[in-house]
C-alpha cells in the first residue's frame, strides 16, 4: 500500500554526490589549454598522472575526479539537493483492465520557484512483494503513454507533432509498452522532460537560472545545462520512489530513449540509488564517443557528418551541455575524458546499450568501443567483464554487466525493445 499523503522527507545526501560536488571546486584549466590526446583517455589514470588499482582508489579518488570533470567540461554542475513533498493527486487501482494501480503524484522541489514534478506511477496489482521498477524521461507528457482522458496534463504543454490535446492521449503507448512491463512484474514510473525545464535553448534558460546558486543571468561555462537538470530531476524522482512501500528501493532502474538517454546514463552514474541503467540511441554526449575517426565527423554534401559530433550537438542543442562543452567543438581530442568513463562512474551496476541498425547518427559501432575502453574498470570494480570482443549480431542481446543490444530498424524506442530491456532487467535485478 502506498504511504499516507501529503507527506515531506528530506533528499538522500549520497556520498558519490558530495564527493562530486567537493570535487567541482577544483581550479580546472581553460579548455584552450588543455593538451590534445587523439587516443581515448584511460579511465584508470588519475589526473595527477598515477594509476588507480584497487576499488578503494577508484571510489575514493579517481570516480570523484571523473565527476567533477564531467560537470565542468561537459554537463554542467549538479545543482544540491533539495527537498522533496509528494502528494498523490489520483489513485486508479485498475488500470490497465485491472492489472495495476496507477497513481498520479506532484513532487513539490522545495525552494525552486515553479518546482514541481509530476510522476506518473504505474505498478503491477499482482505483486506479493515491493516491485522493482523503470523510472524515466518521457517526451510528450504522461498523458501519452495511456488512452486515459483522467491523466493530468501540465499547462505548459505543447505537443511537438502538431497533434491536439484529445489526439496525443495515448499516442505512444506501444513505445513504453507499460502492459509488458506490468505483466513481468516490473513498475514504471516517469514524467515528462519539458515540464521543469522546457527542452527549448531560449525557453531552458529560465529555470537553468534558477538553478544556479547565484540565480546570475548570464549562463557560466560551467553552470548547470539542461541534460544535467533533467539528470538531477530524475534523482529527486528517486528520492520519492524509495519511500514509496509499493517499490523496492534496492531495483530501481532508470531508462531513457536519445536525449533522455544521455539523461539516464548522466543520472545513474552521479547516483548510487540507482541499481540499473537503460541508455537507448543515446549517441553523442551520452553513450558515443566524443572523438570521432575523420571520415565519420566529415561533413558531406549535406553539410552533415555520418555521425553526431560535438561540434553539431553543441550547435543544434547548445542549451543541453556547458559553455565549456563548446570549447571542444574544433578539437574534441582536448576532452580530458570521454564517455566510456560517464559509463565507467556506473560500476558494478549493470549498464546496457541499446541501438538500432539505421540510426548511423548514434554511432551503435563507437557506443560498443565505449564499453570496451569501460571494461577495465569494471573489472577492477566488480570483478567482471564485457565478455565480447565484437558487438553481438542484429537482434542479439549480449547479457553482461556492460550489456549491448542491436536491433534491425530507426530511431526510436519499441515494444521489442522493452522485452529486451525487461530480459535484462531479470538477470540483474530479479533477486
Amino acid at each position: 500500500m502506498p504511504p499516507s499523503f501529503p507527506r515531506a522527507f528530506a533528499s538522500f545526501a549520497l556520498m558519490s554526490i558530495t564527493a562530486a560536488l567537493s570535487a567541482a571546486e577544483m581550479n580546472f584549466p581553460d579548455p584552450k589549454s588543455l593538451p590534445a590526446n587523439a587516443s581515448l583517455p584511460d579511465a584508470l589514470t588519475a589526473m595527477d598522472g598515477k594509476q588507480v588499482s584497487t576499488r578503494e582508489a577508484w571510489q575514493e579518488k579517481r570516480a570523484p575526479e571523473l565527476r567533477a570533470l564531467f560537470q565542468n567540461y561537459e554537463y554542467g554542475a549538479m545543482p544540491a539537493a533539495v527537498k522533496v513533498t509528494a502528494k498523490v493527486l489520483r489513485e486508479e487501482k485498475t488500470a490497465l483492465g485491472g492489472k495495476a494501480t496507477l497513481r498520479e503524484i506532484t513532487l513539490s522541489l522545495e525552494g525552486l520557484e515553479g518546482g514541481e514534478i509530476h510522476l506518473l506511477l504505474v505498478t503491477p496489482n499482482e505483486a506479493k512483494k515491493p516491485s522493482p521498477v523503470f523510472l524515466g524521461l518521457n517526451f510528450n507528457g504522461n498523458h501519452a503513454l495511456l488512452p486515459d482522458p483522467q491523466i493530468f496534463v501540465p499547462p505548459t504543454w505543447k505537443s511537438k507533432k502538431g497533434e491536439t490535446l484529445e489526439q496525443s492521449r495515448g499516442s505512444e503507448m506501444d513505445k513504453w509498452a507499460l502492459d509488458q512491463s506490468i505483466a513481468r512484474g516490473y513498475a514504471v514510473a516517469t514524467f515528462w522532460n519539458g515540464e521543469l525545464v522546457p527542452d527549448d535553448k531560449e525557453a531552458a534558460e529560465a529555470m537553468l537560472q534558477k538553478l544556479r546558486p547565484s540565480h546570475s543571468a548570464e549562463r557560466g561555462s560551467s553552470d548547470t545545462a539542461t541534460i544535467a537538470a533533467w539528470a538531477w530531476c530524475l534523482s529527486r524522482a528517486v528520492d520519492y520512489l524509495v519511500t514509496d512501500s509499493a517499490i523496492d528501493a534496492k531495483r530501481i532502474a532508470v531508462v531513457g530513449h536519445s536525449r533522455n538517454g544521455k539523461t539516464a546514463l548522466l543520472a545513474a552514474a552521479f547516483d548510487e540509488r540507482i541499481a540499473l541503467a537503460v541508455p537507448s540511441q543515446a549517441g553523442c554526449g551520452g553513450t558515443a564517443p566524443c572523438r570521432v575517426a575523420d571520415d565519420l565527423s566529415k561533413e558531406g554534401p549535406n553539410g552533415r557528418p555520418t555521425v553526431e559530433t560535438v561540434r553539431q550537438i553543441n550547435k543544434s542543442f547548445p542549451h543541453w551541455f556547458s559553455g565549456n562543452f563548446k570549447a571542444f567543438n574544433d578539437d574534441p581530442a582536448k576532452l580530458p575524458f570521454d564517455q566510456h568513463e560517464l559509463i565507467a562512474l556506473c560500476a558494478p551496476r549493470p549498464v546496457l546499450l541499446s541501438c538500432a541498425t539505421e540510426d548511423v547518427w548514434a554511432n551503435p559501432p563507437g557506443q560498443f568501443e565505449m564499453l570496451r575502453a569501460a571494461d577495465p574498470v569494471y573489472k577492477l570494480v566488480a570483478g567482471d567483464s564485457l565478455g565480447a570482443a565484437q558487438m553481438p549480431d542484429v537482434g542479439k542481446l549480449l547479457p553482461s554487466r556492460l550489456g549491448y543490444y542491436i536491433r534491425a530498424g530507426k530511431h526510436s524506442m519499441t515494444r521489442e525493445d522493452w522485452a529486451v530491456w525487461l530480459d535484462y532487467a531479470d538477470k540483474w535485478l530479479q533477486h
